[in-house]
């Protein structure tokens, strides 16, 4: 059992066989997928809105009861067991990722780990430089949280090296949404692996691996490339000088409580590897601090006073900080816990059981299915995590059977698929376009581009883990 398999109970539902039809559940999820799709970028309804529709939807047209039965059983049963069993636990997780983020962001320690790194670059490294700090922040924090706090570094480098904005800029969004797209703790990855029923420790590893080569063809690579295509050049409009005498945390105390979490995940996943009775006392105490509540948790306790005392915070303004950090992730909670709703009617349904019986029989790479899949629904609703949440809940059945490793990648696969093409019906194409002064076709030959190279750079490397796993 996956260490998030405890915080997440319904991660490995057993399959379900189907309540109807194949072409009455094939369509009921069709009409669905496209209800969800319409009325997010047609109508504009709020994502926890159109997935609560669309939940509804599936499971009548599937011929569930709407309301429960009696044995207790419908469609909004189980959107409510989905929908708890996912805001009880990844919900937690998000909630202590905010609070650690605003502590880094907050602190000084975001700027620290950006100043050090970028001041130990030439102009020749800065692409380079610029992609590591964008994976580094991006790792505890949500992209677009990220992307606010690099636009001021971005435009100073661009600056000082006289290059386009793009060829800095681009590799920092990269490494931003390499980490968005395939490392938990982000509420995509995490998701999908509560939903499938992977080992998180595992996927973390296989996604540093992919995440590395990835961000490197899309960032500093591309972004030479993108650079001589847009020449923009950087705006003014950051230039107030900071606070020369304002306390910062130093950079070894700032990225060893970034990686604090990291390194505790990491370790329980290999001291399951090399310890296979799991009533030794040493692997015990290693899955209790390898958890991922347990892990983010001691992070933000450590980073109160790594980065908050470090920083000169009283312990008011601390827990001002922490208590800032949740009402902006309000949203993002509630949008996981209806796409945890949403995954459960399409559990009880059977149509995941429908799927895998024919990916079995049609013999198709369930790593290229789950990347189609995560595609298609990023394409028509333009969100990367209804798009993870949506392609992970399908896959469910076929992930039944596959060894650790194998679970990891297909986690991978639809991670990569989530961030394929931003365009306009996407909030992060706007951000970056206004952010960067470009047009929407300049935004399209950049950014969008992007994303495309870091999604395909992606599935390229997943399927060639799934060589040797």
């Amino acid at each position: 059992m996956s260490a998030l398999s405890a915080v997440l109970p319904l991660a490995a539902a057993p399959l379900v066989e189907p309540v109807a039809s194949g072409a009455q559940l094939i369509t009921a999820a069709l009409v669905a997928i496209a209800l969800i799709v319409v009325l997010i970028t047609v109508a504009k309804v709020h994502p926890f809105l159109a997935l609560t529709f669309g939940a509804i939807t599936v499971g009548a047209l599937a011929g569930q009861n709407v309301l429960p039965n009696a044995d207790g059983l419908g469609v909004l049963t189980s959107f409510g067991t989905g929908f708890g069993a996912t805001a009880s636990g990844v919900g937690i997780l998000i909630g202590l990722g905010a609070m650690f983020a605003k502590l880094l962001a907050d602190s000084g320690g975001a700027d620290q780990i950006v100043d050090t790194i970028v001041g130990h670059a030439s102009p020749r490294t800065l692409p380079w430089a610029m992609a590591l700090v964008g994976a580094i922040i991006g790792l505890p924090m949500f992209f677009e949280i990220g992307l606010v706090l690099l636009m001021p570094v971005i435009y100073l480098v661009a600056r000082r090296a006289q290059v386009s904005l793009i060829t800095v800029g681009i590799p920092a969004l990269a490494g931003l949404s390499a980490m968005h797209g395939l490392v938990p703790p982000h509420p995509g990855p995490l998701t999908a692996i509560g939903y499938l029923g992977a080992d998180l420790g595992v996927t973390l590893a296989m996604g540093v691996l992919v995440a590395i080569p990835t961000v490197i063809v899309s960032g500093p690579l591309f972004g030479r490339i993108a650079g001589r295509w847009v020449d923009v050049p950087a705006p003014h409009t950051f230039d107030a000088d900071r606070e020369a005498d304002a306390q910062r945390p130093s950079f070894a105390v700032t990225m060893f409580s970034v990686l604090l979490p990291v390194a505790l995940m990491l370790g329980k996943a290999l001291v399951d590897i090399f310890i296979d009775d799991s009533t030794q006392t040493f692997r015990q105490v290693f899955d209790l601090l390898g958890t991922p509540l347990v892990a983010l948790l001691i992070a933000v306790v450590v980073a109160m006073f790594t980065l908050g005392r470090g920083a000169g915070m009283d312990r008011a303004r601390v827990s001002k900080t922490l208590e800032g950090s949740l009402p902006a992730i309000a949203g993002i909670i509630l949008i996981v816990a209806a796409g945890g709703g949403f995954k459960q009617v399409l559990v009880d349904t059977g149509i995941g059981t429908l799927l895998a019986d024919w990916a079995a029989d049609k013999n198709i790479s369930v790593l290229l299915l789950a990347w189609v899949l995560a595609v298609l629904i990023r394409l028509a609703t333009g969100s990367a995590t209804v798009a993870t949440i949506t392609a992970s809940s399908l896959m469910i059945g076929l992930v039944d059977g596959l060894s650790t490793g194998e679970t990891s990648l297909v986690v991978l696969a639809v991670g990569s698929g989530s961030v394929f093409f931003s365009h306009v019906n996407d909030a992060g194409f706007w951000l970056v376009k206004e952010y960067f002064g470009l047009s929407v076709g300049q935004t399209l030959k950049t950014w969008s581009l992007m994303e495309t190279i870091l999604s395909v750079t992606g599935l390229v490397f997943v399927l060639l883990l799934g060589i040797v796993v």
